[in-house]
């Protein structure tokens, strides 16, 4: 029992260190150091710690490919080109840039997934904010926010999707007969209650008729690598294909495209590309793997199991509102792993998972690190020296996520 209690106790310093950040240090050394904590105290084999890493290799190919195509985007001015569209759309309304960028927010996660949302439209609605000469803030949090709002309108619009359905998501089909609802409940919501707490800082007017840009071809290939690579994503989900290693077979083919076209060196690109959350994603998998060795997961499969079979409909909505807080404990992906594994072995039924998924998805609205997308965008507002605080996210998360979820998971437990 002992090492079971330090175990964890690793494992929630790990976690507190990942939200917190002591000393301004990235989330990832939190994270790998209690991972590495409690491979050299012996809490968890090696071998096993090995395998958890390993069962990450579809999420580290998929973020690979997504942040060669967001660092392609932004060094050939494709975010620069959009915003100015975006700005001259707005016609010096702040409100109406605010739902343009919200529906282009639901477009990118539905097609290209949420983390691509946190890398590829962040720095461009940072551009357009600036251009326009309006608050950034409101608009960064529609990526942030909208990111995992719209994540399960597709089964691609969501690593985590993935995760929870052991790389094994339902046909596109299906899919769509269960979620289309509970997605548009989710995404008017969301929209509804961001936008109300930031309606002060939306006041006003802004920049309008900026003079149009020209797409260098070096940014033209940007813009196709990113929508080649939403098309075959598409394509492969239906056909039940992994989606990491095309992710980043695209995303290097049009980095190189580019890289040859102007004759340039590839170091300058690979500095820029925040690396760190590849071994952040590899120690929350470790951190999963220590609950599933001390038998946390054997004994929610057994709650589970017993609750689906007394009241279906009741355990489907306290799981959904269980993981959904849980993930802003531990982020989603390994949320969604130790959801997996509890359904795989309590034998769970269709509408139970599905809960389980919205939860996953949705709850990371509630705080900054609920999600690796949310992780993704604070790393990439504070590129452009930006920054949000545990506490100031969470003001608005507080609003906004609760009643999304509440519509969602009602919409789907409802529909049987």
């Amino acid at each position: 029992m002992t090492a079971i209690f330090l175990s964890w106790g690793i494992a929630a310093a790990a976690t507190a260190g990942v939200i917190a950040r002591p000393f301004k240090w990235p989330e990832a050394v939190w994270a790998v150091a209690g991972a590495l904590l409690l491979v050299s105290l012996g809490l968890l084999p090696a071998h096993l710690a090995i395998e958890a890493v390993g069962k990450g290799a579809d999420v580290y190919l998929f973020l690979f490919g997504m942040m060669l195509l967001s660092e392609v985007g932004r060094r050939e001015g494709l975010f620069d080109w959009v915003a100015v569209l975006a700005v001259n759309h707005a016609q010096g309304s702040p409100r109406k840039l605010f739902l343009l960028v919200y529906l282009v927010g639901v477009v990118i996660t539905a097609f290209l997934s949420n983390d691509a949302t946190a890398v590829v439209l962040t720095p461009a609605v940072f551009a357009a904010a600036k251009k326009a000469k309006t608050d950034p803030l409101p608009l960064l949090f529609v990526c942030a926010f909208i990111a995992n709002a719209a994540s399960f309108v597709l089964p691609i619009s969501n690593p985590a999707n993935i995760v929870l359905y052991g790389n094994h998501t339902p046909a596109l089909g299906a899919w769509l007969m269960r979620f289309t609802l509970p997605s548009l409940l989710s995404i008017a919501a969301t929209y509804a209650l961001l936008r109300w707490t930031q309606r002060k800082a939306l006041a006003g007017i802004c920049e309008t008729n900026l003079e149009p840009l020209e797409l260098s071809s070096s940014g033209r290939v940007a813009l196709a690598g990113i929508a080649v690579t939403a098309a075959v994503l598409l394509t492969v989900s239906a056909f039940d294909v992994p989606l990491g290693l095309p992710t980043a077979i695209l995303g290097a083919l049009t980095a190189l495209v580019v890289l040859i076209q102007e004759r340039k060196s590839p170091l300058p690109m690979i500095r820029e590309i925040s690396w760190s959350v590849l071994p952040l994603v590899a120690a929350l998998f470790v951190l999963v793997e220590m609950l599933d060795h001390t038998g946390v997961i054997a004994m929610l499969a057994a709650l589970t199991q017993q609750g689906a079979l007394h009241n279906e409909v009741t355990t489907a909505g306290w799981a959904g509102a269980a993981i959904a807080f849980g993930s802003n404990l531990m982020n989603n992906l390994p949320a969604g792993l130790i959801a997996s594994s509890t359904v795989m072995q309590a034998h769970s039924p269709e509408r139970v998972i599905d809960a389980l998924l919205i939860g996953v998805d949705l709850g990371p609205n509630l705080s900054i690190t609920g999600s690796l997308a949310t992780i993704l965008w604070l790393n990439a507002i504070r590129r452009e020296g930006e920054d949000v605080s545990f506490m100031k996210f969470l003001k608005v998360g507080a609003v906004v996520m609760a009643p999304a979820l509440v519509l969602a998971l009602a919409a789907r437990i409802l529909m049987g």
